[in-house]
């Protein structure tokens, strides 16, 4: 899809999709990016000794400087229950935290 400036918006999902869990899904248009949910997944029975599972976040810690907001859809952990670990990464790169867009009930 591409925007009046020519610009392509990319939609790219890091989880969430053909399973229960883990939904995050980026908007990247030239240097912008924003995220829409960031949500974990709790493991399956084959997976002993996992606790949760979180989207790969290593895409988006290539450039991390380009996340502009995080929007959560609704408070269920599979939606925005991965947010710590986001902050925490980008924390950890330096980065200024992004603002946070949800309900007053999301936020709670």
């Amino acid at each position: 899809m591409s925007a009046r400036n020519g610009a392509t918006l990319r939609v790219i999902p890091l989880g969430g999709l053909g399973e229960i869990g883990r939904n995050m899904m980026l908007y990247e248009q030239g240097d912008d990016v924003i995220a829409v949910d960031v949500g974990l997944m709790f493991p399956e029975e084959e997976m002993p000794g996992v606790d949760l599972v979180i989207p790969d976040l290593r895409y988006l810690l290539r450039d991390p400087e380009r996340l502009r907001a995080v929007f959560l859809t609704h408070g269920h952990e599979d939606h925005i229950g991965a947010l710590p670990f986001l902050m925490r990464a980008l924390r950890d790169h330096g980065e200024a935290l992004p603002p946070v867009f949800c309900t007053q009930l999301t936020r709670g």
